[in-house]
């Protein structure tokens, strides 16, 4: 059965402009109640066609819009042409002996609505995270089967948006070979021991590939500061550029043992101080203890997961500047990231300014970072 709806008067606008996300509010009405996952044709307040989806009864994006041609169809062939697409614009990223894990299909940017493809050496992992994306899990591992060959397919859908689409966390071997214990990546030359079952996301943050490096460059001769340290991808390529002494802090103290693994891994010798505990708490002791440094990374995790957390979310974010601004030398480098997508860039930078005049520091921008290139942001789509 074929299912299609109709915009409400003057709610085209979104579609027209390829926004690939259709509100419930924006709905007038629909021929038939689709069930979760269905595809469903949009239509225009004057019965033009639009755009076609897949529908997701259990979520406020009722629609997640795949595609504005007509006489392209959500089926197998599109999910196969998509990746291969998806896969061809990371051929510089393949091409790079020294990298072997990156992002290989992000989502809506890459035309999937709901699929995540993570490359990890041999191994893909997956995470689905719409309703219309799990019910084509079967046409996806194929497609990326028959893109890459891997040795294993691995799904790590634990994202909290699948609760909002009906969904239960799903972890399991969707293909090939398991995963038994840590694997070895290689990123910008540095060898990596990630854990692809247990880690953060689906293994590693590669959405920081190229920020680890570019951070690097102010790294030589420094003493440096890492929080949020988690395997310790900015202390590795820190150390790499020279870096006199590094700091490292992470609330576990498993992923600091596999980040001084991963020292050891790639023969650092640059002196590595792992301090487990809460960086707040900690960074508060370092000021009590006098400590300072010349270069000071925060990578947190996402202080804010809906809009009514934003209050507190940039309570938090300006805290934490503030407290390594009191902790950076005249002259010295703070490098600081926000992974909360409702924390736009302006409100990041107002959050930064207002710490740095509690701090009484005279602060300039020298660089603004953005994820790595295989994480592409749709230009319709900046979400």
């Amino acid at each position: 059965m074929a299912f299609h709806l109709t915009l409400k008067p003057g709610r085209e606008r979104s579609v027209v402009q390829r926004h690939p996300w259709l509100f419930e509010s924006a709905i007038g009405n629909l021929s038939a109640q689709p069930p979760d996952g269905a595809v469903v044709d949009v239509r225009g307040s004057d019965g033009t066609w639009l755009a076609r989806g897949t529908w997701s009864g259990k979520s406020q994006i009722r629609v997640r819009l795949w595609t504005w041609n007509v006489e392209e169809h959500i089926d197998a062939g599109l999910i196969q042409q998509r990746i291969a697409t998806a896969i061809a614009g990371r051929q510089a990223i393949a091409a790079d002996a020294g990298t072997t894990a990156y992002r290989l299909v992000f989502s809506e940017s890459d035309g999937l609505p709901g699929v995540i493809a993570d490359r990890y050496g041999d191994f893909v992992v997956v995470q689905l995270s719409t309703i219309g994306a799990a019910l084509r899990a079967q046409a996806i591992v194929e497609a990326l089967v028959a893109q890459l060959a891997p040795r294993g397919i691995y799904e790590r859908s634990d994202a909290e948006v699948r609760a909002k689409e009906g969904l239960e966390p799903a972890e399991r071997l969707l293909w090939g070979e398991g995963v038994d214990g840590p694997i070895e990546i290689l990123e910008n030359g540095q060898r990596y021991s990630i854990d692809l079952v247990g880690g953060h996301k689906t293994g590693a943050y590669l959405d920081q590939r190229t920020n680890r490096r570019r951070v690097a460059a102010y790294c030589a001769g420094a003493d440096v500061l890492s929080c949020f340290s988690y395997t310790g991808g900015f202390e590795l390529e820190a150390a790499a550029a020279g870096a006199q002494h590094i700091t490292a802090i992470d609330s576990s103290a498993e992923v600091l043992a596999l980040a001084a693994e991963n020292a050891r891994r790639n023969g650092v010798t640059t002196p590595i101080e792992h301090v487990t505990g809460n960086v707040f708490g900690e960074l508060r002791r370092f000021r009590a203890e006098g400590r300072t440094f010349d270069v000071i990374v925060l990578d947190p995790p996402k202080f804010v997961h809906s809009r009514n957390q934003i209050d507190r979310a940039t309570r938090g974010y300006k805290d934490i500047n503030l407290l390594a601004m009191q902790l950076l030398r005249p002259g010295g480098i703070l490098a600081t990231f926000s992974c909360s997508g409702l924390v736009s860039a302006d409100l990041f930078q107002k959050v930064v300014f207002g710490a740095a005049v509690d701090a009484k520091r005279d602060v300039q921008i020298l660089e603004r970072l953005t994820q790595a290139p295989d994480h592409p942001v749709l230009l319709t789509f900046p979400e």
